[in-house]
This record gives structure tokens, C-alpha cells and sequence, in this order.
């Protein structure tokens, strides 16, 4: 949206964000949060600042994180300066993983530094709810995302004065499909005097490789990265200058804009597997080389209830395609599609053949949506098949036995009981296999098949609403895709050991890692005899041998210190995951005490865990209340019903947020194709669609008085869906201004651009920065396009990429236009007719066809439509995702919002007129 544009400094993963100042009343908590506050008890409109007059200078952003044997700790430091002579409110943002917990947070204003104190979250909630009620500033802190957790806070800094915020998180990295990654997401949007990433591992076991990069990282850019690597140290840092940030000489633009990532893996050349032993802890990383694979039996259990209908029904159909090409043919797959009745293609598993794979294919190719959700007997079908083949011997003798369901509802056909679906599966299912349960969207009841599939040596997975779901369902499949040991025990002295972590695994999967932790009763590492049983694909796997403790002073001599109890943070990192685990799917006493050790650990080692809170006081002065902020953490479930509640929100009112101040509107096409009309002075938007053959060109925008023309092709899928529905989406671009001798001509494979009898032609896979007396250009490789008319209108075109060998979609545009101010009272076009505003009202809100889009009737232009509240996506920020705005969505193509008819705006050629 228009406030991501220009005012926001944004620095996500394992960075921070800074805002320049708001109104008094502003908002503490942005967007994305779980609950939105407001300051002094009263909502107050929002007054966004631009970067050209921000009196807040951010001074420094650094993340230092250092990682021992997997373990991360994390230190992310910013500071600014209010410059103005008034206190400013001044935002702390940022995204950290969603797997860590924050440790401290603390912040340093006038030289007094306010450090966090984790406390039990119901007391912590006292707390805030008493400052509220005595008329305190507050800020509850706790947010979600896919990946990311976001920690946003805000403070009231006095003029000429300056703040320091640092944030400290832990997290044991978990290797998947073979490596280690640490993501730091970067969108400063303005320029950092000191800006810093640095990284070190340290790993005893050998460093096998890594490998750090940045999708905005240019020509320019590249050798900015500095990577060092021993054999068990590796060092790694980012921190470019000022003008090495600048877009453009002389411009405040920064060219920082997209993910920072080191990837790494360590050496593996025992079988056993490395124990390293410090300050009488030890942790057992157990992942051997060079195994064989187990053949497995899986049987996929699809929903296609109704809901499951359009994007989500074909998203599945292509993830399953690609997963059934992946099969070895040596596995046994079973397909049972399921509504209110149930379907399998075939009464029993069958092997993997190519003949029988393409058999397969052709059958999900036909899958469509139709009934209601009965989760409790299509399981129990797979469950059943799997025995009897098992029975009949049919299937391999060391085999793995497996279920993937996939849903996106709640039961409502059958059985509708959960706990009594839960305890007939559990029955069912005996400990002999394992179930996995992915959960689509907002209305799945996660919390029931989280505890479904722990109880069943499985694991859940949410699948978000999002372009990239079939992405999703791929890459969960691709974990689980090759089981290399079944029924793993790690085995330790019973006389040596107290408090061990989980040390009987179902499963290891090639490409991830088993970590046992555990205290020595005695420090006596001469007698630490370790043992390790698997069921393998041949024999079973068993390995003994005797443990050393790893000499840290030896290995890093240069290193007085890294931060030595790691070990046993580690431990008690991975001990309190695993007890809140056993909180939700234990037995009634099990769950009791769980809960309460992991409340017990949360607080002596001060972790932020969904049971406590960090409490951050900035006691009264003589100007300004005192304030106190609270860090929660969420749960999986806590996290969706508050993506749920967010949503329904949208649906009715645009809450008063930070990316919705008062700006200058914005006007864009993107998706399929969808018109986006933003009207930030109304805190609300429009949107509709054009639905009509590839290939046809529709006029955007017309200025007659300035001369500028803007149109755009359509394209369609290479082929049309299994749904049979024709999507198009905008592939090819015309721009021209007459009066500065300027044409454009933008493609999903380059750009031409041609200015006073000149011609260039650039590739998306280039990164340029054009600038001339009529037009500047930007391009960022593979992503954006941004055009600057001299005096005149700003556009932006984004580049969507898709897999090459999607079988249905292509590489598609999508096109933004800002500034659109400075065009004249007599622009038209199918988006330029909004430039200047459109006067509605919306009444009469009723249920929808789904519960989540209620309709209502518009008063727009002298006549009574039925529209729908919904959503779009602005891509500026997330050109992969992109960003959810909420929409009145005209129906008809438009009709009645629209001048006209959509086939008005038709013409002959990308810049024709007629």
C-alpha cells in the first residue's frame, strides 16, 4: 500500500524498523498484529510524515548473530535521533522466527536504559490491564506471520534527544533438506548511517559448506558480502556504505530491498552421530551420512468439500502432480479423495511404477469440489487400506507406512465430534503408522489436527492462502519424501544422565537432524557410553561408542568467549518446546504438569514462551504517563484465530493503521487481472476485475492534456486448468509521453525503451539505474520496474516469476501507479478515470455466499450495486505474497463503477488511442 512507499523504514528477520514520528494518538501496534491498541485510550486519525521532512535520523541498524553447534543467539541494535524540537513517537519493529524466544529486550533513552523482565503471562496481563485502567501509555507486543513472528513497540522520545533499542532472541536451528538457514528479511527504506549484518558459527564438527546471498543484491552489492570459512569457524558480514546504499548518486533511495540468507551444513563422517559436552551439559546431534532410503507406503487423503473450491481445489491438483512425479518406485501410493462421501481410486496401494504414476495423475487431474467434510472416515479408509495390505503382505517388509490428509474445514458430515474423531484414529492407527495433517487456510481447526497427528507419530502443518500453497504442499512433502530410519532410540547411561529431552524418535527423514539434550549427573564423561538402534531399509541400524567432551578453549583459542552456556540454554530451549508439546496432546495429568515445568523453565532461564510475557516499564515523568509494554508470544493456534479475527475486521471496517494514514492514493492491476483503487482520505478501497479473452489490450490510462498513454496485453495460462477456468493476467505494457519523446515497451522478457530517436533494451535479469533530463528508471533485478516522468506521474511495474515448468501459468506484470496528482482533470483510462476520486456510499451489510465476505449495496454514480467485501494483493512489498488489502469488490466486470462498459476501453495496438 501507499505507506510501504517512501515513509517506513523496514528491516525484517533478524533487523529492525524505524518510523518517523505520528500523531499523538498513533497506533502502537501495525498491520500485521494479533490486537491493534491505542494510545490514550481513543482512536485519533493518523497523520503520515514523509521521508523528505522525517525529523528522525535512524543512525545505526546492526544484527549480530552468533550460532554455536546450531544453537543462535541473536542481537539486533537500532538507534535514532529525534531531531525535532517536540517528543516524537518512534516505532521499533521487527521479524525474528517464529521458532525462537526472545530473551531480553531493552531500551536506552537519554542514557537510562529499560531493561524487559519475563513474568508469567497472566500476571503480565494484570499489569498492563491496571496501566491502561490508570490512564498509563500501553502496548501489548505480540504479532504473527508465516514464517516470522513480529515484535513491534513504540516510545515517546523528548526533542534533541536519542533512543537505543536491542533485542535479544535464542532459537536451535532446524536443518531441513540438508542445511541450516538464517533469513534476515531488509527494506530499510531510507538510508542507515551504520547499517550491519554479521554472523559467526562456530561448529566443532567441521563446517561443510556455506553460503551467503541476497535477492536485492546487485553487481554493486555482491562484493559487499564478506565470507570467511575455517574448518570450524565461519564468518560472515554485510555493511555497506552510505552512497553503496544509495539507488541513484545524490538520491536518499536505498537499493537495500529483499532477503539476506546464509545457508550452511556441517560435516557428518560419523555414524554415531557429534555429542559435544560443556559445563557438565550435553547435546547429542544425530543425522549419519550415506544412509539408504526406506521405502514408503503413503496414502493421500484429499479434501474436495466445497470450500476446497477454486484456487485452493487447483493448487492442491498441482502439488499432487508434482508429488506423484517424485515418487520412487519402489514406494506404494493409495489416492482417497473425500466429502461427504468417500472415493478411493483404488481399493488397495499401488507400487510407483511410471505406468502407474501417470494412472494416478489422470485421476487427480479429475478432482473437483463439491460436498461437506467427513474427515473421521476418510482417515479411517486410509488406515484401513494400509492394514490389509499390510495384512496380505503386499506391501515391502521394511517399509514405512504413512497418511497425508489435507483439509481446509471443519467436519460437518459423520462424525462432527473432534475428540471423538482424535480417539477413533488414535484406535484405528495402533502406533503403526504415522499421520500427517496439513491444514489450508483460516477456518481449518488447527489445534484438532495438531493433536490428531501428534497422538499418531505425525506432525501438522499450516498451509496459508497464498499463491505460493502449492509451494507449500511440495515442500512439506519433500521432508517427509524420503524416511531413511524407522523407530530411532538414543540411548545414554541411566546413571549419567538427569533431565534428558526426547530420546525416542518415529522417524529420521534425509536431510534433517535429531538433537537429544541432557544434564550429567556427575560431570563423569570417561564412562559416557552412547548408544543408537534404528529399524533401516535393509537391517537395522546400530552404533555404540564412547563420548568426549569437546575442548571449546582448544578448538576456538581466540574466543575467550562465545557464550558458554550454551549447552545448557540449549537444553532448556528444547526441554520447554518439547513439555508445551506434551501440554497439548498428554493425558489430562500429563498436560498439568507439563504446562507448569514449562512455566517454571520459561521463567528461570528467561524465555518469552507462550506462557509468559516480558514486561518493559519507562516509569512516569512530569510531560508523559509512563508506559508499559508487554512481548507475548503466540501459539499456532493463537496465531490463526487472531489471523481469523484480523480478517473478519477487514471484511467490515480499515482499522485505523499506520500503512492507511493520509496519503496520496494509489491505483493498480495485478493477479487476474484485478483494479485496485485506494482511498486513503476514505480508510477505504475499491476493487474489480476484467474478465476477457488473452491477448486482448485495454486502455489504463489517457491524459490527452499531457500526453501520456498508458495500455496493457493480456496473456493467459499455457494451457487451460483441469477446472477449466481461463485466468489472464496483464504480460506486456505500453507507456508513452508525447511531449517528452518518451515509449515504452515492457514484457515478462525485457524492456525497450526508446527517448528522442534512441533505443535500449534491457533485461529483467539486469539491475539498472537510468537517469536523464525526462525520465529516470529503476530496475531491480528480476522484480520491479519503476518509471519517473519528468514533472509528471510515477509507475511501478512488478515482474511475477513462476516456475518454469508450471504446467498451467507463466511469468505475469502487475502494474502500480503513484503520483497520479500531477496528471490533469481529463485523464481516463480504465484506471486513470479514478485518479481524481469517486464519490460512494456502502449500507446495508448482509450475509454472503460466504461468511466471510458479507455484501452490501454501494450508492455510487446514481445507481444501487451488490458488492462484496473481499481482498486484493499489493505485491510492492512482497512481490512473492504480497500484502492484503481489503476491498469493496464490484461485480460484472465492474459494471456501474466503471464509465461505461469494459469492452470501451478496448484498442487495436499496446499504443493505439482506439
Amino acid at each position: 500500500m501507499s505507506g510501504v512507499w517512501g515513509v517506513r523504514l523496514l528491516l525484517w528477520g533478524c533487523v529492525c524498523l524505524w518510523l518517523p514520528s505520528l500523531a499523538e494518538g498513533a497506533l502502537v501496534i501495525s498491520r500485521d498484529h494479533a490486537t491493534v491498541q491505542e494510545t490514550q485510550g481513543a482512536a485519533r486519525s493518523l497523520q503520515k510524515r514523509s521521508t523528505a521532512d522525517a525529523t528522525v535520523e535512524v543512525y545505526s541498524v546492526t544484527m549480530d548473530c552468533t550460532v554455536a553447534s546450531r544453537f543462535a543467539h541473536t542481537v539486533m541494535t537500532s538507534s535514532a535521533l529525534n531531531k525535532a524540537n517536540s517528543s516524537q513517537e518512534i516505532f521499533f519493529e521487527v521479524e525474528l522466527p517464529k521458532t525462537a524466544f526472545i530473551t531480553n529486550f531493552s531500551m536506552e533513552i537519554e542514557s537510562q536504559v529499560y531493561v524487559g523482565e519475563v513474568k508469567e503471562k497472566e500476571k503480565a496481563k494484570k499489569e498492563y490491564q491496571k496501566a491502561v485502567s490508570t490512564g498509563q501509555t500501553a502496548g501489548l507486543v505480540k504479532a504473527s506471520g508465516r514464517k516470522m513472528e513480529k515484535f513491534s513497540v513504540s516510545v515517546n522520545i523528548a526533542a534533541n534527544s536519542n533512543v537505543t533499542f536491542t533485542l535479544t532472541y535464542e532459537e536451535l536451528l532446524q536443518r531441513k533438506l540438508g542445511q541450516y538457514e538464517i533469513l534476515t528479511r531488509v527494506k530499510p527504506k531510507q538510508l542507515v548511517q551504520n547499517f550491519q549484518i554479521v554472523a559467526d558459527i562456530y561448529e566443532p564438527q567441521g563446517i561443510a559448506f556455506v553460503d551467503a546471498y541476497g535477492t536485492f543484491l546487485s553487481n554493486e552489492l555482491l562484493p559487499l558480502v564478506e565470507k570467511t570459512v575455517t574448518d570450524t569457524k565461519a564468518h560472515i558480514s554485510f555493511s555497506p556504505t552510505l552512497d553503496q546504499q544509495r539507488k541513484c548518486p545524490g538520491c536518499d533511495g536505498t537499493l537495500l530491498e529483499g532477503d539476506f540468507v546464509i545457508k550452511y551444513d556441517v560435516n557428518r563422517a560419523k555414524s554415531l552421530g557429534d555429542i559435544q559436552i560443556v559445563n557438565g551439559y550435553f547435546v547429542h546431534f544425530f543425522a549419519p551420512p550415506d544412509l539408504p532410503r526406506v521405502p514408503k507406503n503413503v496414502v493421500f487423503v484429499i479434501d474436495r468439500s466445497g470450500s476446497m473450491g477454486g484456487a485452493k481445489m487447483q493448487q492442491t491438483r498441482e502439488a499432487l502432480l508434482a508429488i506423484l512425479k517424485d515418487l520412487h518406485e519402489e514406494d506404494y501410493f493409495a489416492l482417497i479423495q473425500f466429502d461427504n462421501q468417500i472415493n478411493a481410486w483404488q481399493q488397495s496401494l499401488t507400487k510407483a511404477t511410471k505406468e502407474n504414476v501417470a494412472k494416478g495423475m489422470n485421476y487427480v487431474r479429475a478432482i473437483t469440489d463439491r460436498g461437506g467434510t467427513n474427515i473421521n472416515d476418510a482417515v479411517l479408509r486410509g488406515v484401513d487400506m494400509l492394514i490389509k495390505d499390510r495384512k496380505n503382505k503386499n506391501l515391502p517388509e521394511r517399509s514405512v507406512d504413512m497418511i497425508i490428509l489435507l483439509t481446509d474445514g471443519m467436519p460437518n458430515s459423520g462424525e462432527s465430534y473432534l475428540p471423538r474423531i482424535q480417539e477413533n484414529v488414535r484406535h484405528a492407527v495402533g502406533g503403526n503408522m504415522s499421520l500427517f495433517c496439513l491444514g489450508f487456510g483460516n477456518d481449518v481447526d488447527y489445534s484438532f489436527l495438531d493433536v490428531m497427528a501428534k497422538q499418531n507419530k505425525g506432525v501438522a502443518r499450516r498451509i496459508y492462502e497464498a499463491s505460493d500453497a502449492t509451494i507449500q504442499l511440495q515442500g512439506f512433502y519433500e521432508e517427509v519424501a524420503s524416511p531413511l530410519l524407522s523407530e530411532v532410540d538414543l540411548r545414554y547411561p541411566d546413571n549419567a544422565v538427569d533431565f534428558l529431552t526426547t530420546n525416542h524418535f518415529n522417524q529420521l527423514f534425509n536431510g534433517s537432524e535429531i538433537v537429544v539434550a541432557g544434564r550429567l549427573s556427575d560431570n563423569d564423561i570417561d564412562h559416557f557410553l552412547v548408544e543408537v538402534f534404528g529399524k533401516g531399509f535393509e537391517e537395522d541400524f546400530q552404533v555404540q561408542g564412547q563420548a568426549s567432551a569437546v575442548e571449546w578453549d582448544v578448538i576456538y583459542p581466540e574466543q575467550e568467549y562465545i557464550f558458554g552456556d550454551f549447552t545448557e540454554r540449549l537444553w532448556a530451549y528444547l526441554t520447554i518446546q518439547q513439555l508445551l508439546e506434551k501440554s497439548k496432546s498428554g493425558t489430562p495429568e500429563e498436560k498439568g504438569n507439563a504446562t507448569a515445568k514449562a512455566l517454571e523453565m520459561s521463567l528461570q532461564y528467561s524465555f518469552v514462551s507462550p506462557l509468559t510475557s516480558m514486561v518493559v516499564i519507562k516509569p512516569e515523568t512530569e510531560d508523559r504517563p509512563g508506559t508499559h509494554l508487554i512481548a507475548d508470544k503466540l501459539t499456532e493456534e493463537q496465531r490463526q484465530q487472531a489471523e481469523r479475527h484480523r480478517a473478519s475486521q477487514g471484511n467490515w471496517i480499515i482499522p485505523k493503521q499506520t500503512s492507511y494514514a493520509a496519503s496520496a492514493p494509489t491505483y493498480f492491476v495485478d493477479g487476474d487481472p484485478h483494479f485496485m483503487i485506494e482511498l486513503p482520505d476514505r480508510e477505504d478501497a475499491l476493487c474489480f476485475n476484467i474478465n476477457d479473452n488473452p491477448g486482448t489490450i485495454f486502455n489504463l490510462v489517457r491524459d490527452p492534456t499531457s500526453g501520456i498513454l498508458v495500455n496493457g496485453q493480456t496473456i493467459g495460462d499455457k494451457e487451460i486448468p483441469p477446472d477449466g477456468k481461463i485466468n489472464t493476467y496483464f504480460g506486456r505494457f505500453g507507456i508513452v509521453h508525447q511531449k517528452l519523446g518518451v515509449r515504452l515497451e515492457v514484457t515478462t522478457q525485457d524492456i525497450s525503451v526508446s527517448q528522442d530517436g534512441k533505443r535500449v533494451k534491457l533485461l529483467w535479469s539486469d539491475a539498472a539505474s537510468l537517469k536523464g533530463p525526462k525520465m529516470d528508471l529503476l530496475l531491480t533485478k528480476d522484480r520491479s520496474l519503476t518509471v519517473i516522468l519528468r514533472d509528471s506521474v510515477k509507475f511501478v511495474i512488478l515482474l511475477h516469476k513462476v516456475w518454469a515448468k508450471h504446467p498451467y501459468h507463466q511469468d505475469y506484470l502487475g502494474f502500480y501507479t503513484l503520483d497520479s496528482h500531477l496528471l490533469s482533470p481529463s485523464v481516463h483510462g480504465l484506471l486513470g478515470q479514478f485518479y481524481h476520486g469517486v464519490e460512494f456510499e456502502v449500507g446495508d451489510l448482509r450475509p454472503g455466499e460466504v461468511p466471510e465476505k458479507p455484501d452490501a449495496t454501494m450508492h455510487v454514480k446514481g445507481q444501487e450495486l451488490n458488492v462484496t467485501r473481499g481482498w486484493q494483493r499489493d505485491f510492492r512489498s512482497d512481490v512473492k505474497n504480497g500484502e492484503n488489502v481489503p476491498c469493496w469488490f464490484v461485480h460484472s466486470n465492474g459494471t456501474g463503477l466503471v464509465d461505461g462498459s469494459a469492452s470501451d476501453y478496448i484498442v487495436s495496438g499496446l499504443f493505439k488511442t482506439v
